[in-house]
């Protein structure tokens, strides 16, 4: 070896020794994570900050102890309790003979079953986390207790054979339809002067909030039916459908036509010719109610904002109208908004 050889392999080792040693990384690691749910009739909508806003179809079927499940997957997730009691949700649980439908049910005491469903594992495989909660309810004063209740603290369950641990450790209940009046404000779509009334159309009920250029909620009314259901119930009993049919037609088969081009499951029958017989006196009864409780307000009123899962069926109605905005992807503004309350917009990493 020539000197000038020995002199560089001899000044790489001094560099290699010293290239300070990087220190190794703590292995308790904990993700802090937010979730906001927005457990709606239709569909239940969550969102963590990180990817798009998902939802999964509210219907669910309790599987008997004796009964395999069919496929699951995250659109379609099969939930296993401490009891061994198994739920599959989603569009899935329409290959079982009977189903439950949220619609139809008491949204309060699912609240559990509702958070199990939206809770994916973190990176696909992270499933014990601690987790603070932002949820919408229509009227809190009369739910947000229960919710808090039931939600708070440990939560152990299989979600499509993955095993949970959860903590909640926070619970925000907030009135539903102001997240989307809150995604709406952030959007620029609120005026800084007059009042704003809400209108969420969801898939059970329709609500208003009357809120003033402050963001104060002044006046509120909600309406227990009403919503899409009511409209779906409506057309699953016109004979133009039934008749071709040749039996019953279920409304929520005829909700998911909503979503859709109004056909019925892959049947090929259609109500969209007939569609408008049944909506304009859908859509005149909703606003007939807004104006009628809302009059004194009137004069003041710079925005009428339309959300709501069900809203993208009178969208093109409201096109051009000066005092309406329709919401983007209006079955998500809510849970946006709901998640733009928390102070972390995204997962964060701490250590114990």
């Amino acid at each position: 070896m020539t000197t000038a050889t020995q002199s560089k392999v001899t000044a790489k080792r001094r560099t290699a020794a010293k290239t300070p040693e990087v220190p190794a990384q703590p292995t308790n690691l904990t993700v802090m994570r937010t979730l906001a749910l927005d457990a709606g009739n239709y569909d239940l909508k969550f969102f963590d900050g990180v990817s798009h806003p998902k939802a999964i179809r509210s219907v669910r079927y309790q599987l008997p102890q004796g009964r395999d499940a069919v496929r699951y997957s995250e659109a379609s997730p099969l939930i296993e309790l401490a009891d061994g009691t198994r739920h599959h949700f989603g569009a899935q649980a329409y290959k079982y003979r009977r189903q439950q439908q949220t619609v139809i049910e008491n949204k309060v005491e699912l609240a559990r079953l509702h958070l199990y469903a939206c809770l994916e594992p973190i990176n696909g495989s992270l499933s014990e986390f601690p987790l603070t909660l932002y949820l919408s309810t229509p009227e809190p004063a009369k739910h947000a207790t229960a919710l808090t209740e039931q939600l708070l603290g440990r939560h152990e369950f299989n979600r499509n054979g993955l095993d949970f641990r959860i903590e909640v450790e926070s619970v925000v209940v907030e009135r539903e339809g102001m997240g989307a009046y809150y995604a709406a404000k952030h959007q620029g779509l609120i005026p800084d002067s007059g009042y704003t009334i809400v209108i969420d159309i969801g898939g059970g009920t329709w609500l208003t909030r009357l809120v003033d250029a402050e963001g104060e909620v002044i006046d509120e009314n909600v309406m227990n039916r009403g919503g899409t259901y009511e409209l779906a119930t409506a057309i699953s009993f016109d004979r133009r459908l039934t008749n071709d049919l040749g039996t019953t037609a279920d409304p929520s088969v005829v909700m998911d036509g909503f979503r859709g081009h109004h056909v019925y499951a892959d049947t090929g029958l259609t109500w969209a010719e007939w569609l408008d017989e049944y909506l304009d006196p859908w859509f005149k009864g909703i606003f007939q109610t807004v104006k009628a409780q809302y009059t004194p307000y009137m004069p003041r009123v710079t925005r009428f904002l339309v959300t709501g899962g069900g809203s993208h069926l009178i969208a093109h109605r409201l096109e051009g109208r000066k005092l309406f905005a329709v919401m983007a992807e209006p079955q998500f503004a809510n849970v946006r908004g709901l998640f733009s309350l928390s102070t972390d917009t995204q997962l964060c990493m701490t250590t114990k």
